[in-house]
């Protein structure tokens, strides 16, 4: 299979500190991860390593058990069989559809590059596009173009940064379910560099965050979002309601009432319980699990986030509702608890 295996990289600029600093990394074959974090923690760093453009000061890069980069090791690009799919598309402007996608395939006859074109052009849903040039395409096809461009020498890893930020709204989504699909189908494995964070847990099979040039957390978008391992984490992947608790094995006690722990919090009972702003829900006072006063109501169109100062706690919290008609600022509301939350040591 062809798993991406990253093992203790480190890499600097100058005497500066490591922007990678011992990072370690596993995707396993024809899985789709995503790499988030927060500006200048070494995405694009990371992503320039695997490629080959840039050097790792130490650790290894492997592909399908084949070493790509350590010590003394160090494969340039266009041994590495790995596929890039840049923002924008990269498209050469110059060259047909056709021409483009067949860039990669000069060490093949022309037959050959021919039927590959047109098995690439057919798995992208741009059969036909062929004799077209570039600026004839929409955005979306462009992306397209340049996905089959990357797949075309069959590689076994394709790199995808941020390739779908210069798309509109509507379009990016259904372009990523696009790309997504074809991924699949083709059997790579990808690894696509995201600023966001709803990109990434809708698309990818696994979601790694990067923090001080180290993979903080690694796991399903499920996993990461509702068990993340620290409240920083908890932040960053989502709107995250952190309120202080005591732990009592699989319950908590907070200003909100008793809550459920999905898992007992090992030798810790002073911290905080993580919640979801979908998990609370507004009320009547008389049968809530907490009381507290509106103090702010934004309009999404398909939901709301409700903001309110609840009884007990200093900051106020976010509770995401279907029905933001019902309330106002300065309504006295009642909150009831969904679900499990998890518990984590305070950061104070």
């Amino acid at each position: 299979m062809n798993d991406l295996r990253i093992s203790g990289v480190v890499k600097a600029y100058g005497a500066g500190a490591p922007v990678l600093d011992g990072l370690d990394l596993t995707v396993p074959g024809g899985f789709l991860a995503a790499v988030l974090g927060p500006s200048g923690c070494g995405k694009t760093t990371l992503l320039r390593v695997i490629a080959g453009f840039l050097k790792a000061d130490a650790g290894t890069v492997t592909v399908a058990g084949r070493l790509l980069g350590g010590p003394g090791v160090h494969l340039p690009p266009e041994r590495r069989r790995i596929g890039i799919v840049p923002q924008e598309g990269a498209l050469f402007p110059h060259l047909s559809v056709a021409r483009n996608i067949a860039f990669g395939l000069t060490d093949r006859d022309r037959a050959t590059r021919r039927g590959r074109v047109e098995e690439m052009l057919e798995l992208v849903g741009l059969a036909g596009y062929g004799a077209r040039m570039p600026h004839a395409l929409s955005g979306g096809q462009q992306q397209r173009v340049a996905l089959a461009r990357a797949l075309a020498p069959g590689p076994q890893l394709v790199l995808l940064d941020e390739p779908f930020s210069a798309l509109d709204t509507g379009l990016r989504e259904s372009v990523r379910a696009e790309v997504r699909a074809v991924l699949r189908d083709s059997g790579a494995t990808g690894l696509l560099v995201t600023h966001d964070q709803q990109e990434a847990l809708s698309t990818a099979d696994l979601v790694a965050v990067l923090r001080d040039g180290r993979v903080a957390q690694c796991a399903t978008p499920e996993e990461l979002y509702h068990r993340p391992v620290d409240p920083w984490l908890a932040s960053f992947v989502g709107d995250a309601v952190l309120v202080p608790g005591t732990a009592d094995e699989l319950m908590a006690t907070t200003a909100l009432g008793h809550i459920p722990l999905a898992a007992a919090p090992e030798g810790l009972r002073d911290g905080l319980v993580l919640l979801r702003p979908e998990q609370l829900r507004l009320a009547d006072p008389e049968a809530a699990d907490a009381e507290g006063v509106v103090t702010e109501v934004r309009f999404f169109g398909h939901d709301a986030l409700v903001t309110v100062a609840v009884d007990g706690l200093e900051q106020p919290i976010g509770i995401r509702t279907p029905s933001p008609l019902q309330v106002a600022p300065g309504r006295r509301i009642g909150i009831r608890l969904t679900g499990e939350a998890t518990f984590h040591r305070s950061t104070a």
